[in-house]
């Protein structure tokens, strides 16, 4: 569900930015109409005091005149050849009115002149002075409203390109799944192989070689049963239960300790737990996947020059549990610290680098815990916290 998410909201933003140019359009068209029927009055109360020739009339016209530009909003103030402002009208904090000899007023409206001359050029009336003017509401918003819009636009644009990248990897993800369950289903013909081949050799019991084959094929294919059914849960959710970590990775080093090298280039695995039972909830498949990708990548790194890995299990903050896996191999150099939990990332000759990354997940998105790389003087420090 959390996949639509990106692509509602891309679909919601252009559903609001759609309405909100055609709500603005609307109002454009609707300030566009008050203009024209104020033009239309001023011009009827101009030709009406031009017909009546009463001095009542034209002074008339001229107060209607003035109250029509006030209704107007733009911002006007006059000044004299000398730039002293002598009347204004609708200056913000200022209002309308006229300006006497020493009006405390005027230093201040005199450097709103040059706000506004900086919107439109001022006009120079013969007897009168300089007009300077500023916009109206309607060509502010002009100005603003667009930029708005392109602004929501390019968010939107980024969003769904975001939105196409989640279904791009979400698409991905199904077809890693689908390829993850086909490859378990393709495990179930040799195990069944390797099942009939482990009842031939118990017929030959008694036999010390024998039966000591038959107790390591035994294990491995335990083993890829495990790795049949882990990969048969890949995109399916975590089941989680009360258990004892230290009793599942206790298993998980007891099947490595038996096939790390132990002639040339020896490697030794210990493992401690702490005291009392360390029970939280987990997925007891997911959990030994994720430490044996830990304890692998400890062996791979001892390689060829032997050393030795310590597992140990005790308790975190509060109820949770926290698993250690450390090595005392070359480690890890401080550049690639930050890669080593990126897909596809390895140093190895041969490596898919989808070990470490795997873990991660398991951890971090299946158990709501954490996988850190711990600063360490020697080796590499892997710790699983998982929450009680």
């Amino acid at each position: 569900m959390h996949r639509r998410v990106p692509v509602v909201l891309v679909a919601l933003g252009l559903l609001l930015l759609l309405g909100s140019y055609v709500w603005y359009a609307q109002r454009v068209v609707d300030e566009l109409r008050g203009e024209a029927e104020r033009t239309g009055r001023m011009f009827a109360r101009v030709y009406g005091a031009l017909v009546d020739s009463s001095d009542a009339s034209g002074t008339a016209a001229l107060m209607d005149l003035s109250r029509e530009i006030r209704e107007l909003g733009v911002p006007v103030i006059v000044s004299d050849l000398q730039g002293r402002p002598t009347s204004f009208a609708n200056v913000p904090g200022y209002g309308d009115g006229m300006l006497g000899p020493n009006d405390p007023r005027a230093a201040a409206l005199a450097a709103m002149t040059q706000t506004l001359d900086r919107q439109n050029h001022p006009v120079e009336e013969p007897g009168i002075g300089k007009i300077h003017f500023g916009n109206t509401p309607l060509v502010r918003g002009l100005k603003i409203i667009p930029l708005l819009q392109v602004a929501v636009l390019c968010m939107l644009i980024v969003a769904g390109i975001m939105a196409l990248g989640v279904r791009a990897r979400a698409e991905r993800e199904r077809v890693w799944a689908g390829m993850a369950r086909e490859a378990a289903h393709q495990l179930g013909t040799p195990l069944s192989s390797l099942q009939g081949w482990l009842e031939l050799l118990a017929e030959r019991e008694g036999d010390p070689a024998a039966d000591s084959a038959r107790q390591h094929m035994h294990g491995d294919v335990e083993r890829l049963e495990r790795v049949a059914h882990r990969f048969e849960r890949i995109g399916r959710p975590p089941k989680l239960v009360t258990m004892d970590v230290a009793d599942s990775v206790e298993g998980v080093v007891n099947y490595f300790r038996a096939r790390v090298p132990t002639l040339a280039n020896t490697v030794a695995l210990t493992f401690e737990r702490g005291d009392g039972p360390l029970v939280v909830p987990a997925d007891r498949v997911l959990l030994e996947w994720a430490v044996e990708s830990l304890v692998k990548n400890a062996v791979d790194a001892l390689a060829g020059r032997g050393g030795t890995i310590a597992v140990r299990v005790d308790r975190a903050a509060g109820s949770g549990a926290r698993v250690r896996v450390a090595d005392d191999g070359p480690g890890i150099p401080p550049a690639l610290r930050r890669k080593i939990f990126a897909a596809g990332f390895t140093t190895k000759e041969r490596g898919w680098g989808i070990g470490l990354p795997l873990a991660r997940r398991i951890v971090e998105e299946s158990h709501r815990g954490r996988l850190l790389l711990v600063p360490s003087d020697r080796g590499a420090v892997f710790d699983v916290i998982l929450p009680g």
